[in-house]
This record gives C-alpha cells, sequence and structure tokens, in this order.
C-alpha cells in the first residue's frame, strides 16, 4: 500500500495521511447535516408534505455519496481530495428546481442521475475537459460569486436574521428574538474560528450554538447516548427514485435543470481540483497527472449519490485544508471516506441541528465562494454586464438557473457590440438560443 500511495515518493507516512483525512473532515463534516436540512426544505413553511425530502435518508445518502466519491478519487486517482454532496448544487436543487419550478424532487434527483451519466460519459471520451475551456472565464467566476451570495441569503432567511416584508421585500428580523440570537451567536463563532485560522471551524460553530442552544432550551437536549449515537436511517424513501422517475426528464424545463446541474459541477470540480493540486505541488506542467480519473471519480460519486437520495456530489475545496497539514496521497481521501462512514452511526444528531444552528454554515460557505469576485474584469464593460446580472438574479429570483441564464443571454450581445465577436465561442450562441427560448415558455 506504501507503494501504490507512493508515500516515500511524496515525502508523507500513515501518520501523516490520517492527520490530514481527519482534518478535511472536521474541515466539511457540517455538509452532514447541511445538506438534509437544504433537501428536506426545513426551512421553509407552509409546504405540502412530501414537498422535501426524508432527513434521516438524506443524511445517510450524503455520508455514502461522500464515503464512495473519496474512496474512488483516493483509491483510483490517487488524490488527496475529499468529495461530497455540493453546497450550492443542493441549493439549487431544493430551493429551484423543487421549491420555485414545483418539480418533484424525486423527478429532480432523476435530473442529478442524468447529469451524473452524461458527465461520466463525456469524461471518458475525453470531452469534458474541452467543453470547460469553451466557457468565458469571467462567466465561471461570476457563477461562484453569485452562488456565493445565493447560499447567504438562504442562511439570513432561514436564521430569521432577514424577514419578509410588504413594503421593502425583505428587511431586518427581530434581533430581540432567541432563535435569531442565537444563529446571530453562532456565526460570529464561526467568523471568530476561522479568523484565527482553526479548521473545521464552521463545524466547530455548529458544535457551540447547539450546546448554547440546549441550555437555553432553543433547541432538543440531549439527554443520553441514544440522543448521539443511534441505528443507520434507511435510505428506503429515496434509493431509487432517481431511476424510477427518469421518464419524466424529457421535457424542456428539466433540460434547463440538467443543463444547470452540469454547468455548475464543471467548475466546481474542475477548479478544486487545480487549487488543491497546485498547494500540494502535484501540478506537472501546468497539467493535471491521471485528470480523467479524477474526474471518472467525480462522475461516478453523483450517479452513486442520486441512486441513494442525494443532489450532484462534487469536489471539496476544503481538502486544502488536509494538504496543509501534510497530505499529498490518495490515503487522506481514503481516510476521510472512513470518518463519512462512522459518521452514519451519528444521525440522532439531526434533532440538534436546527435551521438556526445551520445558519452560519451557510453564510460562511456564501462568504468563502464570493471570493471570485475579485478576479472578474469589472473594468470592462462588456463584462462587468453579464457577470453582475449572473451575481445579482441568482439570490433575488431564488435561481441559480435564472442568473446563469441571464448571463448568457448578455454575453453574446454585449461581446458583440465591443467588437469582440470572435472571442465567443459557438457554443456559447446554442446556449443563448436556449436560454432565450427558457424565458419565452417556460417562465
Amino acid at each position: 500500500m506504501r507503494k501504490y500511495f507512493e508515500l516515500d515518493k511524496l515525502g508523507t507516512n500513515y501518520k501523516t495521511e490520517f492527520m490530514a483525512g481527519l482534518t478535511t473532515f472536521l474541515a466539511m463534516a457540517y455538509i452532514l447535516f447541511v445538506n438534509p436540512e437544504m433537501l428536506s426544505l426545513a426551512g421553509v413553511e407552509g409546504l405540502p408534505e412530501g414537498t422535501g425530502m426524508d432527513r434521516g435518508a438524506v443524511f445517510t445518502a450524503t455520508a455514502i455519496a461522500a464515503a464512495v466519491g473519496s474512496l474512488m478519487m483516493g483509491i483510483v486517482a490517487r488524490y488527496p481530495i475529499v468529495l461530497a454532496p455540493g453546497m450550492g448544487l443542493n441549493a439549487f436543487f431544493a430551493y429551484t428546481v423543487v421549491l420555485t419550478y414545483g418539480i418533484p424532487w424525486e423527478t429532480a434527483l432523476s435530473g442529478v442521475l442524468a447529469s451524473g451519466i452524461i458527465f461520466l460519459f463525456i469524461t471518458v471520451i475525453g470531452l469534458r475537459e474541452k467543453i470547460i475551456n469553451t466557457i468565458p472565464q469571467n462567466l465561471k467566476l461570476a457563477v461562484g460569486a453569485g452562488i456565493g451570495f445565493f447560499i447567504a441569503f438562504i442562511g439570513f432567511k432561514n436564521a430569521g436574521i432577514i424577514v419578509a416584508d410588504d413594503a421593502t421585500l425583505i428587511t431586518l428580523g427581530s434581533l430581540s428574538d432567541p432563535l435569531v440570537l442565537l444563529a446571530v451567536f453562532g456565526l460570529i463563532v464561526a467568523v471568530i474560528l476561522l479568523s484565527k485560522g482553526i479548521k473545521g471551524g464552521i463545524f466547530y460553530s455548529m458544535i457551540a450554538t447547539s450546546i448554547v442552544g440546549m441550555i437555553f432550551g432553543l433547541v432538543p437536549k440531549i439527554t443520553g447516548i441514544n440522543d448521539v449515537v443511534g441505528a443507520v436511517p434507511s435510505i428506503a424513501p429515496t434509493f431509487g427514485q432517481a431511476f424510477l422517475n427518469f421518464g419524466n426528464i424529457f421535457t424542456i424545463e428539466m433540460l434547463i435543470v440538467i443543463l444547470t446541474f452540469l454547468f455548475v459541477d464543471f467548475f466546481d470540480t474542475a477548479g478544486t481540483l487545480v487549487a488543491v493540486a497546485n498547494q500540494a505541488g502535484l501540478m506537472k506542467d501546468n497539467k493535471l497527472p491521471r485528470a480523467s480519473r479524477a474526474l471518472i471519480a467525480d462522475s461516478t460519486a453523483t450517479v452513486v449519490g442520486a441512486t441513494v437520495g442525494t443532489s450532484t456530489t462534487t469536489a471539496y475545496v476544503e481538502s486544502t485544508t488536509g494538504v496543509g497539514v501534510g497530505g499529498r496521497s490518495g490515503l487522506t481521501a481514503v481516510f476521510a471516506a472512513l470518518f463519512f462512514i462512522l459518521a452514519l452511526f451519528f444521525s440522532p444528531l439531526l434533532n440538534v441541528v436546527t435551521p438556526q444552528v445551520t445558519a452560519s454554515a451557510l453564510i460562511i460557505v456564501g462568504v468563502l465562494m464570493s471570493t471570485a469576485l475579485k478576479q472578474i474584469e469589472w473594468d470592462k464593460f462588456e463584462i462587468a454586464v453579464p457577470a453582475f446580472f449572473v451575481i445579482i438574479a441568482m439570490p433575488l429570483t431564488s435561481s441559480i438557473a435564472t442568473g446563469i441564464a441571464i448571463g448568457f443571454i448578455f454575453y453574446p450581445i454585449t461581446m458583440l457590440m465591443a467588437g469582440r465577436i470572435k472571442e465567443v465561442h459557438p457554443m456559447i450562441y446554442g446556449m443563448f438560443v436556449i436560454f432565450i427560448l427558457y424565458f419565452a415558455f417556460l417562465t
């Protein structure tokens, strides 16, 4: 095993890889609780029964998808990169596809499955990397930042920090409400921990918020071991639904949904692979060795995740925390996968992790994703217009797909008027037509 993972060549050892895997797991363990909150639409009141997914099943599906994806990344691609259901993609799934479009979550899972199968196919034939290169870099950055704003918006809303208002649409919530104050406390703790450079700060802030919530009677209390450790929740409510409802995806609306899943996961994974590999010193001649294996691991994890019952699985930039403590080989991902398997037995904690507890995670992830803003060419008006529309439209319309659509419509227009039409790839024109039809017939 030491030889297979090239531990000596990479200057690492079993102990370092174990600590790197544990560090990465702690940095992203919040997804085990945030993802069920998101996909169950726990923060939304007054919904008909069955609109959101079963929290217990999603918890189990999240851990399984993360474990399988990370094992494949570690063993097949041999990279210290950990996978799990992606933030942003889960928000799109729950708040845009299910809540805004009114598409049943079962059909939405079929869309995730379809995107994973397409990913796997175009990765095997070598087309995935070529497609990535056709999308303008500025639009990629705008999409990432826009999703960050959208996720943060959901966090503020779930926490009650912002509420609906008849006159101004939204306004500041009641800061005298104990539940709002609990969410604010969690946010402050997360900011302090991450400002101090403490790895896993988001996860630790959720623990601190839960404890304070229990002390003041704002969240259910832990009264015994059964409130911490328990049987693995059944995935029966979600398992196989993606296949059973696959026949419902052949509509224009679902085509837009699948394209969005594809689009966002394209750049989540590609960006994370490059970022982590660069930090670990694994890039060779500005290229990523075994890139196709890494992309196959990502695609397969999405298919597995959709099968068991969760939104798109993708590579996590939190993997850089493991690299930061010395992780260099695929063993880092393997150890992280084992921790996700172990986490399956801690599902009772879902009762403690309320929307107020997870709010800080959503807001901080939004902050981290919005850092892409600094790389956009704001001084060029033909770039600034579509980028701005992408970013502002996502939170204002509660739709990632709408933000992407508006950006792809305005980009070729502004580039044409600026005399830069030759820089626009033909595929962008195809997207332009698709999104025009989307607004004409589906909105």
